[in-house]
C-alpha cells in the first residue's frame, strides 16, 4: 500500500486550476480576458484590474490562474479591440471547462495544444463575435 495521499476527480488540483497567458496583445485586451475569467471563477487578479505594461523592448505577458471548479456565472459577449491568442496550461477537463466558458464571450479556436499525461497546454485564439 502507498502511504501517499491519492486525490482523484475534481478535488484534483489540475482538475480546477488553469494557468492563463496572455502576450503580445494590449493591456486593454488582458483585461477584458481577465474580467471575463474573473467574473465566473476565483481567480489571483481582482475585477477590474488593467494589467501594467513594462518598459523596453521584451514583449508583455499578463499570467493569471482561475480555479475553474465552481463557475460563479456564464460569460457575456465581450469585446476586443485585436483578436487575443490564450495560452492555457491544466488538466484536462479544467482547460476543457475554461475553453467552454470563453466560448460564451468571444469567438474561440484551438490553434495549438501539447498534451502531457494529467495536463495539457491549448493554444486558443479570441476574437469578436
Amino acid at each position: 500500500m502507498n502511504s501517499t495521499p491519492e486525490q482523484s476527480g475534481d478535488t484534483h488540483q489540475a482538475d480546477r486550476e488553469v494557468v492563463v497567458s496572455l502576450s503580445r496583445c494590449e493591456a486593454q485586451d488582458a483585461r477584458t480576458v481577465f474580467d471575463v475569467l474573473t467574473a465566473a471563477f476565483a481567480s489571483d487578479h481582482p475585477m477590474g484590474e488593467t494589467p501594467e505594461s513594462s518598459s523596453g523592448p521584451r514583449p508583455d505577458v499578463w499570467v493569471t490562474t482561475v480555479d475553474v471548479s465552481e463557475p460563479k456565472a456564464d460569460a457575456a459577449p465581450a469585446r476586443l479591440t485585436a483578436p487575443v491568442t490564450v495560452e492555457a496550461q491544466g488538466g484536462y477537463r479544467a482547460v476543457e471547462r475554461l475553453r467552454t466558458h470563453l466560448d460564451g464571450a468571444f469567438a474561440v479556436s484551438v490553434v495549438g495544444t501539447a498534451a502531457g499525461d494529467q495536463e495539457q497546454e491549448v493554444r486558443l485564439r479570441l476574437e469578436n463575435r
